[in-house]
């Protein structure tokens, strides 16, 4: 199985964040101080939130500057430092976890584990966005963040640049993991609609149950469809064998007369015939007889 994309995206972007976060909280460039009044021109300072660097085009980086204007001890430098460092140990047990959920050497992914570790790379991204934002507002307050009067100026350096990278990049990679939780909640509601319900639902007010009645069917089609016969349900137990074949019925014999001709006509005229061919025979025997022409 393919690793998701939402997965490939937060494991890429974590990690990234992370190294962004890392560098812009060990780098002394928070801010850029320069215009020194009697100091060269190339001259610049570099602040951070755990140490300030001298910097000058003819000589190389000089740091561990001593704090002449009460710099470390301001609220935005304090707070900075311990959220930084929370957002880098959040952002390494969130990667721990996203590890862990996303398991690339496997076929199926923890979904569950997985959104957990975006969850955790969100918050770790609200760490370190929130004393960013609030070190950039104050910036260039020299009440809150000292600094020397004019005609010195400060300026964003690089390490507050890549502070906001590094809090944009956990933000995406936490949400793109985040959505792990997608497929997980999709695999619980089906289980959920395929497990029997423990205890019977109660129906509701609006739901109607109608009761509709099987319509009688006449005998001839309910018992005697395509042609054979079918005994009802209360005849099968009771024969022994189903009977086969469609009874018909036998019409009564019918008699046909006219009252116009007499059937008997036709046997009368047979019997006179019949008798004259006796008398006949009788008058031309030998015997005497007496005959009546």
């Amino acid at each position: 199985m393919r690793t998701p994309v939402v997965m490939t995206v937060g494991l890429v972007f974590a990690p990234c964040g992370l190294l962004l976060n890392l560098t812009s909280t060990l780098t002394p460039g928070w801010r850029l101080v320069k215009g020194f009044l009697y100091e060269p021109v190339d001259v610049v300072l570099y602040q951070g939130l755990w140490d300030m660097c001298r910097e000058q085009s003819s000589r190389e980086r000089e740091c561990g500057q001593a704090d002449q204007w009460g710099y470390f001890a301001a609220k935005p430098v304090l707070v900075a430092r311990g959220l930084m460092v929370t957002s880098l140990a959040i952002t390494a047990v969130g990667l721990l976890l996203a590890s862990l959920g996303v398991r690339c050497w496997q076929d199926e992914p923890r979904a569950a584990l997985a959104g957990l570790s975006g969850l955790v790379l969100f918050a770790a991204g609200l760490f370190s966005l929130i004393p960013v934002s609030w070190y950039n507002h104050f910036l260039a307050d020299r009440a809150i963040l000292p600094a020397p009067s004019s005609p010195v100026t400060v300026e964003v350096s690089y390490s507050l640049v890549l502070g906001y990278l590094g809090s944009c990049l956990l933000l995406l990679g936490g949400f793109s993991l985040a959505l792990s939780f997608a497929p997980w909640c999709e695999q619980r509601c089906r289980r959920r609609r395929k497990a029997p319900s423990g205890s019977a639902r109660r129906s509701s007010i609006s739901t109607v149950y109608v009761d509709c009645p099987e319509p009688a069917l006449t005998p001839a089609i309910k018992y005697y469809s395509e042609g054979q016969h079918r005994p009802r349900p209360v005849e099968l137990g009771a024969a022994g064998t189903s009977k086969v074949g469609f009874p018909m019925p036998r019409p009564p014999p019918k008699a046909y007369s006219d009252p116009e001709v007499d059937v008997l006509d036709g046997e009368k005229e047979a019997d006179s015939r019949e008798a004259s061919s006796r008398s006949t025979q009788s008058c031309h025997s030998p015997l005497p007889c007496d005959c009546d022409l």
